[in-house]
């Protein structure tokens, strides 16, 4: 196995996804590394992509409709859909051209589960990337493609969370 540009699968149904993906980006950061953190299906305002882009990081959001999949309209989905691969091509086209040595792709299970970014874009890129790119991948239920493109796979598991007794996300806790 090599010892750089490796896959990381963050994953599972519990809270910390984004959160070890960000404390991932920080530390690569804080090395000197060259981090392009993309998120899909999110604003990008959230408290982690405001500090991340303090710290030079290049951030990229899109969530063009602001709703849950489950919500949209078709002609809503079509131009999430579009505004999620603008996304996705912008990230890595800007990671590879600039050299960047840390790619995040946040959410992008869930770009890929709800059939706005076809899995087959995802896993060229990821088998064509440059050989000095680390990439992590974050969301629930990644498929067994995603997987096995995956060096480490860490799965967050919720075994009690707030939110199920009615707690809304609360900010700078959850967003």
């Amino acid at each position: 196995m090599k010892n750089s540009g490796l896959v990381h699968l963050y994953c599972g149904d519990g809270k910390g996804k984004t959160t070890a993906a960000v404390g991932l980006a920080v530390r690569h950061s804080g090395r000197g590394g060259k981090v392009v953190f993309a998120q899909f299906l999110k604003d990008g305002t959230s408290g982690e992509c405001r500090v991340l882009a303090k710290l030079g990081v290049t951030v990229l959001a899109a969530n063009p409709v602001g709703k849950f999949s489950f919500r949209m309209t078709e002609e809503e989905k079509a131009e999430t859909a579009a505004a999620l691969v603008r996304t996705f091509d912008a990230a890595t086209g800007f990671a590879v051209r600039e050299r960047a040595t840390l790619l995040v792709l946040d959410e992008i299970c869930a770009a890929v589960n709800c059939g706005f970014l076809p899995e087959k874009t995802l896993t060229e890129f990821l088998e064509s990337r440059p050989d000095s790119l680390e990439v992590v991948l974050t969301g629930r239920d990644p498929s067994e493609n995603l997987q096995v493109h995956a060096d480490y796979i860490t799965e967050m598991k919720k075994r009690r969370h707030p939110f199920d007794e009615g707690v809304a996300a609360r900010e700078g806790i959850e967003f």
